[in-house]
């Protein structure tokens, strides 16, 4: 199983437009990016290949790594920096098949599979299978399961996929809170590799209207206001899971330029093999 991270960062991504903060330049200096985030995994036993999020900077990351449109495709849930990529797929390929989750969820009061079937009823290549959470579905050769994690207001779902074969595992925590449930904790417990939301230190959670919550035994942050973990909180999240390895996405432009490429912090266009 090949794994590359397309995009490391959240929905303004590193460069941000117009920003001339130290994190943002030294990006720049370092010729290097946090594009909006999305995973790409080649099964290589089978050459398909697996979507995970249609990054609304699709043709800019399959452009840069040199990738043909994928094979099938999973959305986790329906923020525009997650989804809203997808128009990307026009023209690329006749058929694309998108598994998303049939949970319904109270906001929009539809499930996040219809939604998506409904934002592009225009895309006939775009063929959206429900997915039932913690039920694994087989998407380009591989056993993917779907699992509930903590992203208020909407639903949203974390992830593992797994080689049946071989027994490789990448799992994905989402875009999430460190109060993400047991049950979901653990289907991603001890992959092989595991993306971990990790937006900003927990020393910023004082400048978020909402604080931080979830501390630890040392009154340390692990959750940003109230959509998605802190570095610390990622980290202890990739401990409590026993990933083999582990890298941090979603990741802002906030953290200060001096930390904002320290390990084990992802920037765009990482690559394993596992």
């Amino acid at each position: 199983m090949e794994v590359t991270l397309l995009g490391a960062g959240d929905t303004t991504g590193t460069p941000t437009v117009g920003c001339d903060c130290d994190t943002c330049e030294r990006a720049r200096e370092m010729d290097v990016e946090r594009s909006r985030f999305s995973v790409h995994i080649r099964n290589e036993r089978t050459d398909e290949t697996l979507l995970v999020d249609l990054s609304p900077d699709f043709r800019h990351q399959f452009l840069r790594e040199g990738f043909e449109a994928p094979d099938a495709a999973v959305v986790t849930h329906i923020h525009f920096d997650h989804l809203h990529g997808a128009g990307n797929v026009f023209r690329l390929t006749r058929e694309l098949p998108t598994y998303a989750p049939e949970t319904v969820d109270p906001v929009t009061d539809e499930s996040v599979a219809d939604t998506v079937r409904g934002q592009y009823d225009y895309l006939d290549a775009l063929v959206v299978n429900d997915a039932t959470p913690f039920e694994p579905f087989e998407a380009a050769g591989l056993e993917v399961t779907l699992v509930p994690v903590d992203h208020p207001p909407l639903v949203c779902f974390g992830l593992r996929v797994v080689d049946p074969e071989t027994g490789a595992t990448v799992a994905l925590s989402g875009d999430t809170t460190y109060d993400i449930p047991a049950e979901s904790r653990e289907v991603l417990r001890g992959a092989d590799l595991l993306f971990a939301d990790g937006i900003v230190h927990h020393e910023f959670t004082e400048h978020h209207p909402r604080g931080g919550d979830d501390h630890d035994e040392d009154g340390v942050p692990r959750t940003f206001g109230t959509k998605h973990m802190t570095i610390h909180g990622a980290k202890r999240l990739a401990a409590d899971l026993n990933a083999d390895r582990h890298r941090l996405v979603h990741v802002s432009h906030f953290v200060p330029a001096d930390r904002a490429f320290e390990e084990p912090l992802a920037v765009d266009g990482e690559r394993y093999t596992i």
